[in-house]
C-alpha cells in the first residue's frame, strides 16, 4: 500500500508536474518555482511512485509525456485550479497574492510604459514572483505557462479573453535630413515619392491613412528601402534620415519635441492601434493574475494614448 503524502504536498508535486511539462525541462521547471532541479526531480519521483507510473521520458536536457503523463497533467491543471479556487475562497482577504506570474509583453511597451503599472503591482504584492519576458509574438499559454501577454492588434482566438487598455494612435515622421530643402509633404501623394520604411508585423508594402477631421481614407503603395519587426530599429531607421515611417505617436514625442523627427502630413493618420490584455479562459483566476489585471487596467484608464 503506498503512503498517501499530505494533500499539500500531493498539491506540490502536480503543480511542480505541470511546471515540467509546461518549461520542457527540469531545469526549467526549477527555474520557474524557484527550486533547484534535484528538488525539482525528487518531487517528480515522489508523484510516480504515489501513482505508480512513468509520466515523462526524460533525457538529459528534455523531458517530453508518456501517454500516463498527458492524461495526469490535463487532471492535475484542474485540480490545481479547485485548490486554488478553494483556498482563496475559504482563506478570504487573508490570503495576499504570491507565487510566480509570467506575462508576455512587446518590446517597446515592456520596456516603456508598462514598467510604470509592473512596479506599482510589484510593490503592492511583495510575494509575487515575476517574469516580464519581452517579444511582439503571439505566445502559447499552454505549452509556455504563461499567465497573460500584452498584445498589440485584434485578438480573435475564442478560447481568450481580451480586456482592452488603450489605443496607439499612429503617425508619419522623418528626419529633417531626409527632406533636404523641400518642404515637409503635407497630403498622402507627396509622403509616396519619399523613401519609406516599414514596420513588417503591421505594414509593409502599403499604407493606410485616413484624414482626422474628414475621414477620408487613402492607401498608398510603398517599397520599403528597409523593413523590421523592431519598432525601436525602425525609429533608429528614421532618426538616421532612411526614410518616412509610420510610428506609435509616443514612441517619438521627444524626437518631435526636439526637431530630430518631423510630424509629416499632420493632418493624415493610421488607425490606431489596440492594446489588449489578453489570457486564457478559465473558470478560476488567481489572486496575482487578477491583480495584475486590475493594475494594468487601471493604468490604462488613467494614460490614455
Amino acid at each position: 500500500m503506498k503512503t498517501a503524502a499530505p494533500s499539500t504536498d500531493r498539491i506540490e508535486l502536480l503543480q511542480t508536474f505541470v511546471r515540467i511539462a509546461e518549461g520542457g525541462s527540469l531545469s526549467a521547471a526549477a527555474e520557474r518555482l524557484n527550486t533547484t532541479q534535484p528538488t525539482v526531480s525528487r518531487r517528480l519521483q515522489a508523484l510516480e511512485r504515489l501513482f505508480g507510473v512513468r509520466l515523462l521520458h526524460r533525457s538529459t536536457h528534455a523531458a517530453s509525456l508518456t501517454p500516463d503523463g498527458e492524461r495526469c497533467l490535463s487532471m492535475a491543471r484542474a485540480l490545481i485550479e479547485e485548490w486554488q479556487a478553494m483556498e482563496e475562497t475559504l482563506g478570504g482577504a487573508r490570503l495576499a497574492p504570491s507565487g510566480s506570474l509570467k506575462v508576455l509583453v512587446p518590446h517597446a511597451l515592456g520596456q516603456g510604459q508598462l514598467i510604470e503599472p509592473l512596479a506599482s503591482y510589484m510593490r503592492a504584492f511583495p510575494e509575487v514572483r515575476v517574469e516580464w519576458l519581452l517579444s511582439d509574438r503571439r505566445p502559447d499559454y499552454e505549452a509556455e505557462g504563461f499567465d497573460c501577454a500584452v498584445q498589440v492588434g485584434d485578438i480573435d482566438d475564442p478560447r481568450l479573453v481580451a480586456l482592452p487598455l488603450y489605443q496607439l494612435p499612429r503617425i508619419v515622421v522623418g528626419a529633417p535630413s531626409l527632406l533636404g530643402r523641400k518642404r515637409p509633404p503635407s497630403t498622402p501623394d507627396e509622403l509616396q515619392a519619399l523613401p519609406w520604411l516599414a514596420l513588417r508585423t503591421f505594414y509593409l508594402d502599403r499604407v493606410a491613412l485616413h484624414h482626422v477631421a474628414s475621414g477620408q481614407a487613402h492607401t498608398l503603395p510603398i517599397e520599403p528601402r528597409l523593413s523590421t519587426d523592431s519598432l525601436y530599429a525602425l525609429r533608429s531607421a528614421a532618426l538616421a534620415g532612411l526614410g518616412a515611417a509610420l510610428v506609435s505617436a509616443w514612441l517619438v514625442a521627444d524626437e518631435l519635441a526636439s526637431g530630430q523627427l518631423l510630424h509629416l502630413a499632420p493632418e493624415w493618420a493610421a488607425a490606431p492601434l489596440p492594446v489588449q490584455l489578453v489570457y486564457p479562459y478559465a473558470r478560476f483566476q488567481p489572486a496575482r493574475l487578477r491583480r495584475f489585471v486590475e493594475a494594468v487596467k487601471a493604468y490604462g484608464q488613467a494614460h490614455p494614448m
